[in-house]
């Protein structure tokens, strides 16, 4: 029997075998993927295009072959001829699925788009930035006393500014004596001083006096977002900030596939830094038609991103950071220029890279350390930057200590039964009534609950189409208060709970939070299975501080804090409940929003910042997670909600959590049956 090919869509995550020859657009729909179309498959709006992928994924265990998708068709052909496609990419409506296929939807192609929860958070932050600008008069040429009008520049800037000869590329000294006639000898500079003892660099020269403002990037590169922040260097005020998904995602959603796709793939690398460059390219033209500037007045930029991305980035092959010895290229910080990365930006524009830490705790680690400073810290505080790879740092004055966890994708949504990324009509927020088992929730571009009047008028534009992964955690910590969850994680019967809203699924149960079957929308549970991805990911987080708190002699911290887009939007009660983070009061567990890109804007308006940081990750003590022996047997042990050792005491205090043991009866009942068969097969014949 041939075997109907498995498409897998990514960001979504959503899978699924469809039969040979079905158009993409099809296959989208029968999966409940966010593909958008309007012309009704003629080729025509083109808002269903999509990006297939091709070689090896080693993740989904794929090789994908370059036919997996039919040929290129003349409707396909005359829409390029006419309104442009850019390359590799396809119309969802005509290219037909042919074999087993990874296939990208990008965010414009995206009915819903995706929502980049990266906002910067409120800072005082005292203002030095690299990039100076200065008006100068600067003494005409005279016969008597020959010198360089350069040379006379730099005079002016050390007697009216105190600042020292700058160096100047050449492009530079050639728009110097225009600029200096044209305004009548006096000169608008920009000059860029970084934070190492070395002379200033003067980047550019204009007649008279510039009075439009310079700005700045501060770029954090994750792994399934990437946020930038466009601040006014004179005033560190920041005038937006935009957000889209990694281009990566299609090569593999966590780090670990990336990684694994570079090593299988020639070229994959290559690929990957190609990728995201556009997609950066894409963000900085983006934020600047946004403020109303042009990328011309982007004059710094500050970077920071984990190990594989900083890799990627830079175009170097991330093939060691997935083997031991973890081996990092570079993990100094960096100081480079807009043409080394491609950016849309003058080419002399410069750009810094914060240091990585280790070898799989990177640059945004540090930036969070610049941003909450646990070294400063008179109690012990955990910091933990949840994402698709989580970094955690432990400290105090006395010492700081780092490891990241693989948590994997599950916490955003991705490899969930109804999950989807942050996006207009994800279910958000949930609470079931312990007594009855009946859920309300919110969903994302709505402020009403589901229980409200209203919500389904406010709801109309989105609809409820699925759940996120702070819904995801939130829904499943409260089927375990709601007793519908025991501390193994497994989801009990109606018949065990009392609960109507629980079905059947082959041999496990699932929780309806919503069905909308009959509105033609979708039904949203909760299955087995979603409690195992959320299992297996809190479990690597709690593993990864249990360590860092083993390497201190601890078994309590102070405080916690949540950092990252995901961290700002996780209730501490239900973080706690699931057993994700160490039990800790709860008022004393906090968010610190996007701290890397705070981290980011703290390097980018000042630089000694950056010093102190360089000097900062030097003292941080790495715990490499991939080696340490009890990570395993901490991991086995997080596995129960919250967890099998450690008893939550404060947690206990304050939330009741019930005890059921669901499969209790279902072994007994096994038991039971086994020996009636036994029975059964040894009686003799006619008995009974």
């Amino acid at each position: 029997m041939t075997t109907d090919p498995l498409v897998i869509f990514t960001p979504s995550g959503k899978r699924g075998r469809v039969p040979r020859g079905t158009p993409v657009l099809a296959a989208a729909r029968q999966l409940g993927v966010d593909l958008d179309s309007v012309c009704g498959g003629r080729g025509i709006c083109s808002r269903c295009q999509i990006t297939p992928g091709v070689g090896q994924f080693p993740k989904h265990g794929l090789t994908v072959a370059p036919d997996s998708l039919s040929d290129w068709n003349a409707v396909e052909e005359r829409y390029k001829s006419i309104r442009g496609l850019i390359d590799g990419r396809r119309l969802g409506c005509q290219a037909k699925i042919e074999g087993d296929v990874v296939i990208d939807v990008p965010p414009e192609s995206q009915v819903h788009k995706q929502v980049i929860r990266k906002r910067a958070e409120v800072r005082d932050i005292t203002l030095a930035p690299a990039i100076r600008k200065v008006l100068v008069d600067v003494a005409e040429p005279d016969m008597h006393d020959p010198s360089g009008d350069f040379e006379r520049l730099c005079d002016a800037l050390a007697e009216q500014w105190d600042i020292p000869r700058p160096e100047a590329a050449l492009p530079v000294l050639g728009e110097l004596q225009p600029a200096l006639r044209k305004g009548k000898w006096q000169v608008t500079c920009i000059l860029h001083s970084d934070h190492r003892d070395r002379p200033p660099t003067l980047l550019s020269v204009t007649p008279g006096f510039d009075e439009d403002p310079l700005y700045g990037l501060a770029v954090d590169l994750g792994s399934t977002t990437i946020a930038a922040h466009l601040c006014n260097l004179d005033t560190g005020e920041v005038v937006a900030s935009s957000g889209l998904m990694n281009p990566q995602i299609r090569f593999g959603e966590d780090l670990m596939s990336r990684v694994s796709y570079a090593m299988m793939n020639p070229g994959g690398a290559a690929e990957m830094t190609a990728a995201v460059r556009e997609g950066l390219g894409q963000l900085v033209t983006e934020i600047a038609a946004e403020a109303g500037i042009g990328t011309d007045r982007i004059r710094d930029a500050v970077f920071v991103a984990n190990p594989v991305m900083h890799h990627l980035l830079l175009g170097i092959d991330p093939v060691e950071l997935g083997q031991a010895p973890f081996a990092l290229a570079t993990s100094g910080a960096l100081s480079l220029a807009a043409r080394d990365l491609d950016l849309p930006l003058l080419p002399d524009t410069p750009l810094y890279i914060l240091p990585c830490i280790a070898g799989h705790v990177g640059a945004d680690a540090a930036a969070v350390a610049l941003s909450e400073a646990p070294q400063e810290s008179e109690d012990l505080v955990l910091i933990v930057d949840v994402g698709t790879n989580a970094e955690l740092l432990l400290g105090d004055r006395t010492e700081v200590l780092a490891c990241s966890s693989p948590t994997g994708p599950a916490f955003e949504g991705a490899q969930i039964s109804a999950g989807q990324r942050a996006a207009p009509g994800a279910i958000e927020r949930v609470e079931i009534d312990p007594d009855t088992g009946t859920p309300r929730f919110r969903v994302i571009g709505s402020d009403l609950w589901s229980d409200a009047d209203g919500f389904d008028t406010s709801v109309l534009a989105s609809g409820i189409t699925g759940i996120c992964g702070s819904g995801i955690i939130e829904a499943i910590a409260e089927m375990r208060r709601a007793g519908l969850v025991d501390a193994g994680g497994l989801i009990g019967s109606a018949e065990q709970t009392g609960c109507d809203r629980i079905i059947t699924e082959g041999r496990t149960h699932a929780y309806v939070l919503h069905d909308g079957r009959a509105d033609g929308g979708p039904l949203i549970t909760v299955t087995q299975g979603d409690v195992r991805a959320i299992q297996l990911a809190k479990s690597a987080l709690y593993a990864g501080a249990r360590l860092l708190m083993d390497r201190r002699g601890v078994d309590h911290v102070d405080r916690v804090v949540l950092a990252g887009a995901f961290g700002a939007h996780i209730s501490p009660r239900h973080a706690l409940i699931l057993g994700m983070i160490p039990d800790c009061p709860e008022e004393k567990v906090t968010s610190a929003g996007n701290a890397a890109g705070t981290g980011a804007r703290i390097a980018l308006l000042n630089t000694a910042a950056r010093s102190e940081i360089e000097a900062l990750v030097t003292r941080i003590r790495k715990i490499e997670t991939a080696i340490e022996p009890k990570f395993q047997a901490h991991f086995v042990a997080a596995n129960h909600i919250p967890h099998a050792e450690d008893g939550f005491e404060g947690l206990r205090a304050s939330v009741p959590l019930p005890e059921p043991r669901f499969n209790q009866r279902d072994e007994a009942e096994g038991k039971t049956r086994r020996r009636r068969r036994r029975g059964a097969a040894g009686a003799p014949e006619g008995a009974g």
